[in-house]
């Protein structure tokens, strides 16, 4: 078990650094600018570089912040951020030198809401982190991550329940194995996905809901204060993030790891490649919301449709299953 978490956070965090690579070539193509390109071959040893740079930038802490909470606040959102890769399955189980290997961390029968639980305790990594620091803007960007927050995790959340009560499981196992037997889940929740890509934008602060760390209004907001490593550990948890919101939304809305000829692993990397193509493009095309806008988005037009959806499935699963 221990190697087996070892080789996904690997992984991981390897494709973390490809990812933010793979953004910086690609938001350099939309504004018709050349990406990083100097270091290694087309550029490949950039994020080697930037970790370096990062490893020895001075590491301090502001007069006036609270130390101990400064300190911890980017290890909780690094850690929510890769503890939540644990439940999401890659693949059918394999065999290994005779034994059994289940491609998932742990089949756990609450796993959508472990999700949830994780991503709410990652932001307390921001909220901590902004209000820590002392600095009025940092303690602003803190402000807008609770708003932020309030504005569409409801609305996500009534979101997955449709796919939860056509599954009728909790599991994410479960929920890639009942679309299997059927179809994927987007065909019969297209408003359901809809919804989830918009907040899923929202959960990971990504233009045009980047509020917390508005450049231009709150200089860097919740981590202005942040450098070296700790600023990594932030840096390193908003794009594992992006990461698994798109392997979550895979799963329970595009078959997950299931698909014909490839192995699973690959299916799921290929529908997770393609949700990151547009969290990307997004940022490239869209300005950023003002704040109180998200909150109308949340609240006015995301959560009634979500209700409704819901209302409407569960009609359609008591029929179907009362039949």
């Amino acid at each position: 078990m221990l190697v087996k978490a070892a080789v996904v956070v690997f992984i991981l965090v390897t494709v973390f650094a490809y990812v933010m690579l793979w953004e910086r070539k690609l938001i350099g193509r939309f504004q018709v600018r050349y990406g990083p390109n100097r270091t290694g071959p087309v550029g490949y040893l950039q994020p080697l570089a930037d970790v370096v740079k990062l490893i020895f930038k001075e590491d301090f802490v502001p007069q006036g912040a609270n130390r101990i909470l400064f300190q911890l606040a980017p290890m909780i959102s690094a850690f929510a951020a890769v503890a939540a890769v644990a439940v999401i399955p890659y693949g059918d189980p394999i065999e290994v030198f005779g034994h059994d290997v289940a491609l998932v961390g742990a089949d756990l029968d609450i796993g959508v809401l472990f999700l949830f639980a994780l991503s709410g305790l990652g932001f307390y990594g921001l909220i901590l982190g902004g209000w820590a620091s002392g600095n009025k803007y940092s303690l602003l960007g803190a402000a807008r991550t609770a708003a932020q927050l309030v504005s569409y995790e409801v609305a996500m959340g009534l979101s997955i329940v449709g796919v939860v009560m056509m599954a009728q499981s909790l599991s994410l196992v479960d929920i890639v194995n009942a679309q299997r037997d059927t179809f994927w889940y987007v065909l019969a929740q297209p408003v359901g996905f809809a919804i989830f890509l918009v907040a899923a934008v929202a959960e990971t602060n990504r233009a045009p809901f980047d509020l917390p760390e508005a450049e231009s209004e709150l200089v860097a907001g919740y981590h202005t204060e942040y450098g070296g490593l700790k600023f990594a550990m932030f840096f390193l948890a908003e794009y594992i993030n992006m990461i698994i919101i798109s392997a979550l939304g895979a799963t329970l809305f595009l078959g997950g790891f299931s698909g014909p000829f490839l192995w699973g692993w690959v299916w799921l990397a290929i529908k997770v490649g393609v949700l990151l193509f547009g969290f990307i493009w997004l940022r490239a095309t869209l300005p950023r919301l003002r704040y109180d806008r998200l909150m109308q988005l949340g609240w006015k037009v995301l959560l009634p449709l979500a209700t409704l959806n819901l209302v409407v499935t569960a009609i359609v699963v008591a029929l179907g299953f009362a039949n």
